[in-house]
């Protein structure tokens, strides 16, 4: 903070905002007193040594509110006193004049650049109210100090340590196969945030408060990975229902990333990280930032590359999960390959020879041979990303600010995958190689990879992140007005490389001459280059979503009360949001290539929305009635008006009662939703089937029943709502300075959850009770016959429209529900030792339940703790010690064990602990703008594998489960940094 802010405060307040008496002005010598102070309010001790020493001593309210200070008997000056007050509160005094201005304090091992807001000016992720925190709710934070001692490069992998979050959800590590749906809808390796295992889509992101664009098709995800982690000030975790806040989304929560907008001077900072194996990190990253009479302005650019983890440095990256709890998945498509004779028969090709000589006689009958997927394939992709955020702030008028920031990202990849273009091939008689092992002279079909021909097939692509926002900031007296607008748009390009071109290699197949043919019978590549390189295919995609908005937004006191100010938040916004597919070039199945047209998302979605919030402080510190040192009640309500499906009202309330000192009991009441994504509400022919089918059903004199399904999306698709609520408590003992505990219960019921029930559909009348939802039992000849005359019918069982006795809607439609409830932990103590300061603390949580169900009639199963969601128990814990110069830190993180039902035997999944550490050394005068640091990190000390897991699903197999698990193992790093 520079002279004049803290000039200004000094000026315009008092303590805690209560207009103490000032004392005559004090001798320029000062003097020692003696003070016999209770344990009291901090505001109430600063308060008399005011008074008795005859200095201004001047804070603002809301540093000082819920504090305690020690009691305090003896002989001392005002700065001794004042330390004695503050010591282990996070707080400082800092001279001004004769008197004293208390302030956050910044320790040694804080970043000296990052002033930050004035208290007063900072508006807490959870309500919309400056200067204050959500009532009710917790606000979790991970600040510069803890993102630089977690060891961790990225975003993403920062956001993997909070304890809430669920990594099933789209990532880099698990696009190729989770039971997360929208992991599938992740095509350029991006990275999401899931609290709760809500699913992504139920977790709002927020980039200094306004929504991002969103990755992945149709904008199904916030891509966190194109934020750069050294532009971050902070990341607010508020795991609580907040859609009264901000809308749609934020069922689960809401994830704000804070930049560093405040920065001052400069800093450079070089990092280089190693895997086990060959994969290795590098991070090189530019701040720059200045303040001047009434502004200031900032600029960050960051370079990130890491390279492949490539699955031949991970036993664990197998099909074969024998060793793993599993079965031998391995795949028939190997090389060299399998015949399937005309009678469907298969004879192994033998190895060691390159099919120009191979007879029947050389084949191994009745048998085949095996390969594995990951062979030449990546666990995680090479990324390379540049990122440039610079923000500015000018007032060019009395207490009128004009800000504007901007973000820019571009992030390349390149990932071997598993063969995704496996199929037998038909080779004609007049194949030169052809053999025919049972002499029937028919065309013969084989399995066989053509990853050793063409190499792996390789998904590659780049994705672009670019926006800002503009506005004007105000202050009318006691009240601040807020208008911005914000723009953004993410594009993403891919293209899979080393596919099979289908048509060609039939070509190639059915030619003739043996210097141009495709040869499918040897051990190896067998075939002419130029024929190989012939067959090699490709596809081109894309991908960009748009969104942009505007917002006025406005707060300020309206009465006063004992407790302090009633405060209330007023505001509207607009918002216009629009995904695009691009045309894709296939050459995968035709000679030559052909492009294909855009999927037809919906859109552009429109939504209109206006909200407000409340903050009454009932009574305060003063307050004399035992029981109730201190009320605060607020409520928010917010009406959103969307373009494609209607309006939505949310309240939220939220209570916080301090009984005594050091203690608080909270509680939070909530509804939220979650809006339709753009694939969901798609109704283009491309995504519709409307089919006859016959079922088996036990009630039927047959045994079965002619019905008609419909597959498709609901064209009535609503939002997915869901209410919630929190009871917590925090303690802070005075007696135990710098102890503080954090314990809140959580409860969500989850409904109209979007799904489809298609995948069960031979069991829609088997089980008629639970399906009963989606069943007409009583369908029209009208209505059947309409759904016979549209264009997406099929009939594969040739069934006439009075045949049909039952109408099954399968389509994606609001069907399920989810009840979850909980425990979050938050637990942290800070002491004195041995000259320095230490640290201990553990975050942590716990799930009592998840219960799905299907449908309203359907029975609920409790889903925790088995493979593919979420575990019950998350946490992790920090013991570090540090002075001005020396940090040393250990973190413990604990994955508690669970079941994999997948197999045919139940698996159990042990639990995972790992061990992160981080030494660093400060040189130079520490707090100075002119020291250099250096740090030694190493998260996953002691390598710990993940724990064996056969994770099955579809074709896609592995011994270890990526939603739970990073395959990384030990990085080592070093990280220099110079502040200058």
């Amino acid at each position: 903070m520079s002279i004049v802010p803290k000039v200004a405060l000094a000026l315009s307040i008092s303590v805690a905002g209560l207009s103490a008496p000032l004392a005559p002005a004090a001798a320029a010598q000062e003097q020692r007193q003696s003070y016999d102070l209770p344990a009291q309010p901090l505001a109430r001790s600063l308060r008399e040594v005011s008074m008795r020493s005859g200095r201004n001593i001047a804070a603002p309210a809301e540093l000082l509110r819920g504090r305690t200070a020690p009691a305090i008997r003896g002989d001392y000056t005002l700065g001794e006193v004042v330390e004695a007050l503050l010591a282990g509160s996070g707080l400082t005094g800092c001279r001004v004049g004769d008197g004293l201005l208390i302030e956050r304090v910044r320790s040694s091992d804080s970043d000296p650049g990052d002033q930050g807001a004035p208290s007063g000016e900072i508006v807490v992720t959870g309500t919309r109210i400056r200067g204050s925190g959500p009532v009710g709710s917790t606000v979790n934070v991970v600040d510069r100090q803890a993102i630089e001692r977690s060891g961790y490069a990225t975003t993403q992998d920062i956001a993997q340590t909070i304890p809430q979050n669920f990594g099933g959800s789209p990532n880099e590590g698990n696009g190729a196969g989770s039971f997360n749906s929208d992991s599938g809808f992740n095509t350029a390796a991006g990275s999401s945030i899931n609290l709760r295992g809500l699913g992504t889509g139920s977790t709002l992101v927020l980039l200094n408060g306004d929504r991002p664009p969103l990755g992945g098709f149709s904008g199904v995800f916030s891509d966190v990975s194109m934020i750069p982690a050294s532009a971050i000030e902070r990341i607010e975790i508020v795991a609580d229902g907040a859609s009264a806040i901000y809308g749609s989304d934020a069922v689960a929560g809401v994830v704000n990333i804070i930049p560093r907008l405040n920065f001052t001077g400069a800093e450079t900072k070089f990092r280089i990280g190693t895997a086990d194996g060959d994969s290795q990190d590098i991070v090189a990253s530019q701040l720059i930032g200045t303040h001047w009479s009434g502004g200031q302005a900032m600029i960050a650019y960051e370079y990130y590359h890491r390279t492949r983890l490539a699955a031949a440095d991970r036993a664990y990256a197998t099909d074969d999960l024998r060793n793993y709890g599993g079965t031998d998945n391995r795949t028939r498509y190997a090389n060299p390959g399998t015949i399937i004779a005309a009678n469907g028969r298969t004879f192994a090709i033998p190895r060691g020879q390159d099919g120009r000589s191979l007879k029947p006689g050389d084949l191994v009958a009745n048998t085949f041979n095996l390969g594995n997927d990951w062979t030449d394939a990546d666990l995680l992709p090479d990324q390379r990303r540049h990122s440039v955020f610079a923000a500015a702030t000018q007032e060019f008028a009395p207490n009128v600010r004009l800000y504007a920031r901007g973000l820019y990202s571009s992030r390349s990849f390149t990932q071997r995958e598993r063969p995704i273009s496996n199929a037998a091939r038909t080779v004609p008689v007049t194949n030169p190689f052809y053999v025919d092992p049972i002499g029937t002279r028919q065309p013969v079909r084989v399995q066989y990879s053509f990853v050793r021909d063409l190499g792996p097939e390789t998904t590659s692509g780049r994705v672009e992140a670019y926006g800002g926002s503009l506005g004007l900031d105000a202050d009318l007296g006691r009240w601040n007005i807020d208008l911005h607008g914000t723009w953004g748009r993410q594009t993403e390009r891919t293209t899979i490389s080393n596919r099979v071109n289908t048509a060609r290699l039939n070509a190639a197949l059915a030619d003739t001459d043996p210097a141009t043919a495709y040869n499918l019978f040897g051990d190896g590549p067998s075939t002419n280059p130029a024929t190989i390189a012939e067959v090699r295919g490709s596809t081109r995609s894309g991908n960009s979503g748009t969104v942009w908005s505007a917002a006025l937004r406005a707060d300020g006191p309206l009465a006063t009360l004992p407790g302090g100010d009633i405060r209330l938040a007023v505001g509207g916004e607009y918002r216009e949001e629009r995904y695009n597919d691009s045309t894709t070039i296939s050459d995968v199945s035709t000679l030559t290539p052909v492009t294909l047209a855009p999927i037809a998302l919906p859109g552009p979605r429109r939504v209109r929305a206006l909200y407000g919030e409340v903050h009454v402080p009932v009574f305060g510190e003063d307050f004399t009635l035992p029981g109730f040192r201190r009320l605060d009640l607020s409520a928010a309500v917010r009406t959103e008006r969307y373009s494609d499906f209607g309006t939505t009202t949310n309240p939220k309330i939220g209570i916080a009662w301090e009984p005594f000192p050091g203690l608080t009991v909270r509680g939070t009441w909530g509804k939220s939703f979650r809006a339709p994504n753009f694939n969901n509400l798609r109704q283009d022919p491309a995504n519709s089937l409307f089919f006859t089918y016959t079922l088996p059903d036990p009630a039927s004199p047959t045994g079965q029943t002619n019905v008609l399904v419909l597959r498709g999306n609901d064209p009535d698709l609503r939002p997915e709502r869901a209410t919630s609520w929190t009871l917590g408590a925090d303690v802070r003992p005075p007696s135990i300075p710098n102890l503080q505990l954090s314990l809140t219960y959580y409860n969500i019921h989850y409904r109209d959850r979007i799904a489809s029930p298609a995948a069960n559909l031979l069991n829609f009348l088997v089980n008629r009770a639970t399906y009963a939802g989606i069943i007409d039992a009583n369908p029209s000849l009208a209505t059947i016959q309409s759904y016979f005359a549209s264009p997406v019918f099929q009939n594969p069982f040739n069934l006439t429209p009075s045949q049909i006795s039952l109408l099954i809607d399968a389509r994606l439609q609001n069907l399920s529900t989810v009840k979850q409830s909980g425990l979050d932990l938050d637990l942290g103590y800070g002491f004195d030792l041995l000259g320095g300061k230490a640290d201990v603390g553990l975050t942590g949580a716990y799930i009592f339940h998840i219960d799905q169900a299907l449908t309203a009639t359907a029975p609920s199963t409790d889903v925790v703790d088995r493979l593919g969601n979420p575990v019950d128990l998350r946490l992790r814990g920090r013991a570090g010690w540090s002075d001005d110069r020396l940090n040393i830190f250990v973190f413990g993180n604990y994955l508690d064990g669970y079941t994999n039902l997948t197999n045919a035997t139940p698996q159990k999944v042990h639990s995972w602990t790992t061990f992160d550490l981080q030494i660093g050394y400060r040189f130079g005068k520490a707090g100075t703008d002119h020291d250099l640091s250096i740090a030694l990190s190493a998260t996953n000390l002691f390598d710990r594998d993940p724990p064996k897991a056969a994770y099955f699903l579809g074709p896609f197999s592995v011994g270890f489960d990526p939603d739970n698990a990073s395959p990384l193992g030990r990085v080592v790093s070093l990280t220099v940094t110079k502040k200058w």
